[in-house]
């Protein structure tokens, strides 16, 4: 099943395709700044039962490179299948399209790129066919950008680095020094932005680290995962006023009855128990005549 975070690693190109030559250039690649950049359908499946998707593939067409393809790849771990993948997705778009491919792999640790970022060579040991070269993109070579002045020169670069150094212990520090910037940065770039990170943190205990963060110092803001955070908190207090009530009335609360106090989250049905506590003889009697 696709990750969030997958879908972030990758799909960052789509939105900011300029971020792949400042990327290439971090890496110690010199690749011109596109001239023109277009979204190509990442469809490689062939008439035949095999189905291959390459995870975002752009065209990029330069005044000293010429034309090229961009094949990204977003890997959360080791797959000795993969690399076999990557070569067919190569041959393919050589094949396809008449243009160069270029492979980036992007990662969120260390060990998954440095796997990735190994020359795979495909055919005998006296005479190898093809060699597997990829760029890769993660933690050991993207930026740890902490500094306001540098994270406005380049946004994008800076979402990128936050989402790659999301096991990072400096995240904290990343992730709110984004939200300085932010908050001073016009919304129609601020929420694509606030999105990105969220779905690129995926599951990672940095992806509640942002939620809080977002909540409190962007609080103002509307993007969907703003007003989710504004929602969930609203009833987070209300769940936790019901608590309290019942801890105020020296009344026990059994396991069973404050996870379902604190998994609910329908405003007006917290607003209802809040007030049985109040009177309530018991903790569970605040869901008299409820069906559990």
């Amino acid at each position: 099943m696709v990750s969030s975070s997958h879908e972030a690693m990758h799909r960052i190109f789509q939105d900011h395709p300029g971020l792949f030559s400042r990327v290439s250039e971090t890496l110690g690649i010199d690749f011109s700044p596109p001239t023109s950049v277009t979204v190509l359908p990442n469809d490689l499946t062939e008439i035949s039962p095999v189905e291959r998707r390459v995870d975002t593939l752009l065209r990029f067409d330069t005044e000293d490179d010429g034309s090229f393809l961009l094949a990204i790849e977003s890997q959360s771990a080791k797959d000795p299948h993969k690399p076999a993948s990557w070569a067919y997705y190569a041959s393919y778009l050589l094949t396809k399209y008449r243009l160069q491919p270029v492979l980036l792999v992007v990662c969120q640790d260390r060990a998954t790129a440095k796997w990735a970022a190994r020359p795979v060579r495909f055919g005998p040991r006296q005479w190898p066919l093809l060699t597997l070269c990829p760029l890769v993109a993660g933690p050991h070579n993207m930026p740890v950008i902490t500094d306001p002045a540098e994270i406005r020169k380049d946004l994008a670069l800076a979402t990128l680095s936050a989402i790659t150094h999301a096991k990072d212990p400096d995240i904290g520090a990343i992730l709110k020094a984004m939200t300085n910037v932010l908050r001073d940065t016009p919304h129609t770039i601020t929420d694509p932005i606030i999105e990105l990170i969220a779905r690129g943190l995926g599951k990672h205990p940095a992806a509640e680290m942002w939620r809080n963060l977002v909540a409190v110092d962007l609080s103002f803001y509307k993007s969907s995962l703003s007003q989710e955070l504004r929602a969930e908190g609203e009833t987070r207090r209300a769940a936790e006023d019901i608590l309290d009530v019942f801890d105020a009335r020296g009344i026990d609360v059994p396991d069973a009855v404050r996870t379902r106090i604190t998994d609910c989250t329908d405003p007006e049905t917290l607003r209802h128990w809040h007030r049985r506590a109040v009177t309530a003889p018991t903790a569970d009697a605040i869901f008299a005549d409820e069906q559990p």
